[in-house]
């Protein structure tokens, strides 16, 4: 889904394998690569998803929802400190969807929650919120910016599994001359050395993927739950308000050939996120390939799509 979302970049950190009486998911990095650990979970078929009532083993104390107070955080944010904020259209019938995963007493109800926004800078402000139990819950939520703007991408993409939590966060640059790293870096790089001290470097990640994080790419495992609710929260609220901030600063590009670089940049990015969407085969099983695969290409990453039917025209 995105940083990335779902990687919905943006949630892309996992994938399902099925054996007789349980399904194993497999944890990943960011954008699916590299497996980083596996865990075990009887009956999950499912993708992204956040606390709702689930398997009755575990206890309410266990079964958080742990990344609503995230978003109820940023739409908030939003509404304050963005001025033209309005909202952006979510195509008909995947604002809200619902399947039943599990059987019997492990039965569990799977909900997938968008919500979108837009403003003069910002193209696409949009959200995906998976809440299934204590399985599996996830938030990803991406700003796309309009593309006379050479502004980077915000991505957060933020998944629990019963072993662990998966972190991502970064402003995802278009460009990665110095110019441009002392433009928009240089000025998260504060935070970025504060955040790493509570949230260690969860790993390695394929070369092919590294062109699309920056240098102050947080990407980490932490195993508890109040490392997500205290460091993982107070660094996702300060890249979120060190992102307005370079927002509220931007000037708009007229260069005819700084314009068509951000395009192909912005193209490359969402058509590769669209390509190799990890989030494709659980959402697959839930809600079947059409509904899935409108979600991706017409709301998760549909850029290219709103350009073909001429309902996007970039600057020139």
């Amino acid at each position: 889904m995105g940083i990335p979302g779902f990687c919905l970049s943006s949630v892309p950190f996992y994938r399902s394998t099925h054996s007789k009486g349980s399904t194993t998911l497999e944890r990943r990095c960011f954008l699916g690569f590299g497996r980083v650990g596996k865990g075990k979970v009887r009956q999950v078929r499912g993708l992204e998803m956040t606390a709702t009532e689930t398997d009755k083993s575990v206890s309410a104390k266990q079964v958080k929802d742990i990344y609503s107070p995230f978003w109820a955080y940023a739409k908030n944010v939003l509404e304050t400190r963005v001025d033209t904020l309005k909202p952006y259209p979510i195509p008909e019938g995947y604002l809200h969807k619902e399947a039943i995963s599990g059987k019997g007493k492990r039965q569990a109800l799977v909900t997938t929650d968008s919500y979108a926004y837009s403003s003069d800078k910002l193209r696409q402000i949009r959200t995906a919120h998976v809440q299934g139990g204590a399985q599996l819950q996830v938030l990803n939520f991406v700003m796309f910016p309009e593309m006379n703007y050479d502004l980077p991408f915000f991505g957060a993409d933020l998944v629990t599994l019963p072993g662990g939590h998966l972190i991502a966060i970064d402003m995802q640059p278009l460009f990665h001359d110095d110019a441009y790293r002392a433009k928009y870096s240089k000025s998260v790089e504060e935070i970025y050395e504060r955040c790493k001290v509570n949230l260690p470097w969860g790993g390695d990640f394929p070369e092919e993927a590294a062109r699309f994080f920056s240098p102050c790419f947080i990407w980490s495992r932490p195993s508890e739950d109040e490392a997500v609710e205290t460091h993982v929260f107070d660094c996702f609220k300060a890249y979120l308000h060190k992102y307005l901030d370079l927002v509220e600063k931007a000037e708009p590009v007229t260069d005819p050939e700084r314009l068509e670089a951000i395009k192909e940049s912005q193209l490359a990015y969402l058509q590769y996120r669209a390509e190799k969407d990890p989030a494709r085969g659980m959402f697959l099983r839930f809600y079947g390939e059409e509904w899935t695969e409108t979600y991706i290409h017409q709301f998760l990453f549909d850029l290219e799509h709103k350009i073909e039917l001429g309902e996007y025209k970039p600057p020139v």
